[in-house]
């Protein structure tokens, strides 16, 4: 249990997904740049909502950094105590350009932060007010 809880701490995994297959099928819907939680759990870099052509939404993190730990998922929310919350799935990496498909049903003038978010110790790593 131990090393399960302290070995990410030691090593990063890094991301380097492309936003599209073509940038002409994307519209910015909203931004927001990450801030730390804290002094230890610290998160930088940008969070950005894309339309695609279709109509279907992602959630692009850019030029993303995190301090890694166990159990790290992605959310938005409606603020950032991690109660109302649309789970996007687990963090892929600690570093680097990634996305996650946001429900078509998820209301985005609600739900306006974007959140890492550790669900073993339900402790916030960083926010980004989209």
């Amino acid at each position: 249990m131990g090393y399960w809880l302290a070995s990410p701490l030691f090593f990063d995994v890094q991301v380097n997904e492309s936003p599209s297959s073509s940038s002409e099928d994307l519209a910015t819907v909203a931004v927001g740049t990450f801030i730390d939680a804290d002094s230890f759990h610290r998160t930088s870099g940008n969070a950005t909502v894309i339309r695609t052509n279709n109509g279907s939404q992602i959630l692009r993190l850019g030029n993303f950094r995190t301090t890694n730990g166990p159990d790290l998922f992605v959310y938005i929310s409606a603020d950032t105590t991690g109660k109302d919350i649309v789970n996007l799935g687990r963090l892929k990496g600690n570093i680097g350009d990634q996305n996650y498909p946001i429900p078509s049903n998820i209301d985005l003038s609600r739900y306006r932060y974007v959140l890492i978010w550790c669900q073993s110790f339900a402790v916030l790593f960083g926010s980004a007010q989209l």
